[in-house]
């Protein structure tokens, strides 16, 4: 008696792990097909729309990828403070990707002649110590800026960032670009449809408009902008339009997925890891 049990249990053991096998394959293979893709990107901003942003991503099982600053927030810290961190970390948790929006949330505003060999750049910062200051940067100092927001969102969500970041309001030049990727970053913009207006005035661009026209431009490939929010805004995009949106793209068969599986970037987040 004991040993047919015993036979009995190991074969509904045998069942139970095939079928976990086979959701697995389903589920994985559920992942890889994704003949729609969309690339949602998040850029930090005042963050008082940060936790309704993320109940809608982990509601509807979206992976984003946030590129964050250090930037004044409503309740007076800034978006990489110890305040924030704990969301940082859930961020990682859900399996979302982060890279650099420099620290200081630094604008290029114009190249500068080389001196002694060094790259040379006018940088507005909108954040830290010397916000709205125009300011002499090398191309190291620029690249250090980059490197410590990747280096703060390792340490509050002890995940590696991505090797890539965006230059705040996408501001840039070949020169610049050229500096960043020496320093092993690629900048990354965003789609012409991906904007999502967020930044716009909402009495001339309310929610429902912004929505509409994401709905209908929108195509596979895409990478999405938008803030986890803006100061200026008076009715705010996110969540109102977020949720509806993802739901709306969900349902015409897009799918989310974050940079790591960006074809323009793959190669260069593998050779560095």
């Amino acid at each position: 008696m004991r040993a047919d049990s015993l036979r009995r249990g190991l074969r509904r053991l045998g069942v139970a792990l095939l079928a976990a096998v086979g959701a697995g394959s389903v589920l994985a293979a559920s992942a890889a097909d994704c003949s729609k893709p969309v690339y949602l990107t998040l850029d930090t901003g005042h963050m008082g729309v940060a936790p309704l942003v993320a109940d809608v991503l982990k509601r509807h099982d979206v992976r984003v990828t946030f590129f964050a600053a250090a930037e004044r927030t409503k309740d007076g810290g800034d978006s990489l403070d110890a305040h924030w961190a704990p969301w940082w970390k859930a961020r990682a948790a859900d399996g979302d990707e982060f890279a650099s929006h420099t620290y200081d949330h630094a604008y290029w505003r114009a190249d500068l002649p080389d001196e002694k060999g060094q790259k040379r750049f006018t940088i507005q910062p909108s954040a830290g110590p010397e916000a709205g200051k125009r300011l002499t940067w090398t191309a190291a100092q620029y690249c250090e800026n980059i490197r410590k927001s990747s280096d703060r969102l390792a340490q509050i969500t002890g995940k590696k960032p991505l090797p890539l970041y965006r230059a705040p309001g996408g501001k840039t030049s070949p020169k610049l670009l050229e500096a960043a990727r020496a320093c092993g970053y690629v900048h990354v913009g965003w789609s012409p449809a991906g904007f999502l207006g967020d930044e716009l005035p909402s009495d001339k661009y309310p929610n429902q408009k912004l929505l509409a026209q994401a709905l209908e431009r929108i195509r596979p490939g895409d990478i999405l902008l938008a803030h986890l929010g803006i100061w200026s805004r008076q009715d705010p995009w996110a969540p109102a339009v977020l949720e509806p949106l993802v739901t709306g793209l969900q349902q015409r068969g897009f799918c989310f997925r974050t940079l790591r599986d960006h074809p323009d970037y793959r190669a260069w987040i593998a050779a560095h890891p």
